[in-house]
């Protein structure tokens, strides 16, 4: 590594840890005031504060990561500019591309590593901090329940729900097995969903086999529009056992996804938020791309108040344009992986064709 190139690092890595440090720390503050309610309506523990919120920062780095890349990209070149050390480099016959390719280098380690961080560190903090508020704050039951394959004993009915999806209040792939006192078969219900409504669970379109609980042989089938289904529990029940795709890594959710397509169900959220376990990581990388562009135009101009202005400014752009687009494809109105994607994609081509710009 060139003396050069070293200068460059200890001035973006000085400035990357203190953004991150920042960042992270506005946006703990901002995650407690929104929660602090929760935890003081429970009357949680002090030590349940530092439960809840200390696993969650694996989680809240890798969000914030891209925004301090940026803020250490565009304050290193301005800082250079403004202080003419990198004119003096460009005199001596060190291009653009050489002064950012240490840069651009740097991160893609980071991307790397917040992408590991993702996989890793951030599902099992997710996962722990959830456990706390629901199991040792809301004091609520901790179910055994999974999302799939369930068999569950209602009264003198044993049902088995293959596949359960609170969010959407809809069990799938139902089966009622409705037994007498001694145990004997008195009819089976077999239904492709049931929908919570009006508090309470119906079948569609089930088809109904009643059996001679004496012979065990069909005596009548029949097939009515709908058939409320006795369950006490809601979807908020089968909510509590079910992980939330944060809670999951890389691997378990396309896992997930597989199964569910291979099954016939939807599995397009699943898919969108498992191309977008790839392509947020590397938002870094594009952030550093824009923050050279915009630096070398800013020149003497730079200051951290103009450096933390344009970093907030691209970044709050750059996530309210990947929200919009992941809602398209939680809505099938885009495919998953260019839901994903596509903002890196449009925040990359500007960056690339600023950083030409500026190189000519």
């Amino acid at each position: 590594m060139t003396l050069v190139n070293r200068y460059l690092l200890k001035a973006f890595g000085r400035v990357f840890f203190l953004s991150l440090a920042a960042f992270s720390g506005i946006y703990l503050l901002v995650d407690f005031f929104e929660k602090v309610d929760d935890l003081m309506e429970h009357q949680a523990a002090a030590h349940l504060y530092l439960l809840y919120f200390l696993p969650k920062i694996p989680a809240i780095v890798t969000q914030i990561t891209p925004l301090a890349v940026l803020m250490a990209v565009f304050m290193t070149l301005g800082g250079f500019s403004r202080t003419n050390e990198l004119t003096a480099m460009r005199s001596s016959g060190i291009s653009l591309w050489r002064i950012a390719m240490p840069l651009l280098g740097v991160s893609l380690l980071i991307a790397l590593a917040a992408l590991a961080t993702s996989e890793f560190l951030a599902p099992l903090g997710i996962r722990k901090a959830n456990h706390v508020m629901r199991i040792d704050v809301e004091k609520k039951p901790e179910l055994t329940l999974k999302r799939n394959r369930i068999w569950l004993r209602e009264g003198n009915d044993i049902l088995n729900i293959r596949l359960a999806q609170p969010e959407k209040n809809v069990l799938r792939g139902v089966t009622v097995f409705r037994i007498d006192d001694h145990f004997r078969l008195q009819s089976r219900i077999d239904a492709a969903t049931a929908v919570f409504e009006q508090n309470h669970w119906v079948l569609r379109d089930p088809t109904v086999r009643s059996f001679n609980p004496e012979s065990g042989e069909i005596t009548g089938i029949a097939r009515p529009p709908s058939e409320e289904m006795a369950l006490s529990r809601t979807p908020a029940d089968f909510q509590a056992s079910v992980p939330d795709n944060e809670e999951m890594g890389y691997r378990q959710l396309r896992a997930i996804a597989q199964k569910l397509q291979a099954e016939g169900y939807d599995a397009t959220r699943h898919r969108v938020d498992l191309n977008g376990r790839l392509a947020n990581p590397f938002a870094s990388v594009i952030m550093a791309f824009l923050g050279i562009p915009f630096a070398l135009r800013k020149g003497r101009g730079t200051s951290l108040a103009v450096g933390i202005t344009i970093s907030i400014g691209i970044g709050i752009s750059y996530h309210i344009i990947q929200a919009i687009l992941v809602a398209f494809g939680y809505s099938a109105a885009l495919p998953p992986i260019l839901a994903a994607w596509s903002a890196n994609l449009l925040f990359g081509l500007l960056g690339v064709w600023l950083l030409l710009t500026a190189r000519q």
